[in-house]
């Protein structure tokens, strides 16, 4: 739980959850979860999931993404609705993505800032554009849904270059993944050095011309991977050349997303 006044995470707790586990599994987690919080009855609440998504009905769209294929078609409102035993009066489902910049914009890094930017850098990449408070989806200077994931990279879609799982493909060691892979470009290893350098600085250069276009005073960036910021930070800056954005990472980090939410919930 958050508070969007105080901006501060006021309870919390986790579950595992099995990605590949039926629609009752994932539902019975998230549920089992969200009762343990001490949220009075009629509260509005604010959800964060990642897309493919119906964010206005509830609904899972997922399909060929690798993770909560059980939850397609689902309606997910209808499901936390009935199974929290204190019922909320309402719920807002929004980007992960998207409750992380809002977060970071509401009580983070991004704070003040009247147009900013965010990616996420874990399995894949996720992006937000906030304008004044407000997630941009279309318009000058965002992708197609504002997904940065969408975009393509020398013909190909950008995850195949800058991802997880292209990081560890392209270093070619499956036993080391990214931190690995970042503990031997520290330690002078100038083969897992290029390949960092090569993927951040490429996603650098993608997303300049949108932060310029979209007028992003601020890109902010989270996500697992900012564990190795001394080395993936000066590449992302390098890609981005002259374009006039600051480059901060998360203030909140694993509370930006909650905090987010909560902001969300609030404004419904």
């Amino acid at each position: 739980m958050a508070d969007p006044g105080g901006a501060g995470v006021t309870a919390r707790a986790s579950r595992r959850l099995d990605a590949q586990g039926s629609a009752e599994k994932i539902l019975g987690s998230v549920i089992s979860c969200a009762a343990g919080l001490p949220a009075p009855p009629g509260d509005v609440w604010g959800v964060a999931v990642p897309g493919p998504f119906d964010y206005v009905r509830g609904i899972g769209l997922f399909e060929g993404v690798g993770k909560f294929e059980s939850l397609r078609g689902v309606d997910v409102g209808a499901a936390l609705r009935g199974g929290l035993p204190r019922r909320p009066s309402g719920m807002v489902f929004l980007n992960d993505a998207h409750a992380f910049l809002l977060g970071e914009w509401h009580a983070g890094a991004a704070r003040s800032h009247a147009r900013c930017a965010g990616i996420t850098l874990g399995t894949g990449v996720g992006s937000a554009f906030l304008a004044d408070g407000s997630p941009q989806t279309d318009g000058r200077g965002v992708p197609p849904q504002g997904r940065v994931d969408l975009l393509q990279l020398d013909g190909r879609p950008l995850e195949e270059s800058v991802s997880r799982r292209a990081i560890r493909e392209r270093y070619g060691d499956a036993r080391l993944d990214v931190d690995g892979i970042a503990s031997r470009a520290r330690s002078g290893e100038g083969r897992a050095r290029g390949v960092l350098d090569e993927a951040f600085t490429a996603l650098g250069g993608v997303l300049a011309p949108y932060l310029a276009s979209f007028g992003a005073s601020v890109l902010v960036v989270g996500g697992s991977m900012t564990g190795s910021w001394d080395l993936i930070g000066p590449a992302l800056r390098a890609g981005l050349g002259d374009t006039p954005v600051t480059v901060r990472t998360s203030r909140l980090t694993g509370d930006a997303a909650l905090v987010g939410a909560a902001v969300a919930a609030a404004a419904k």
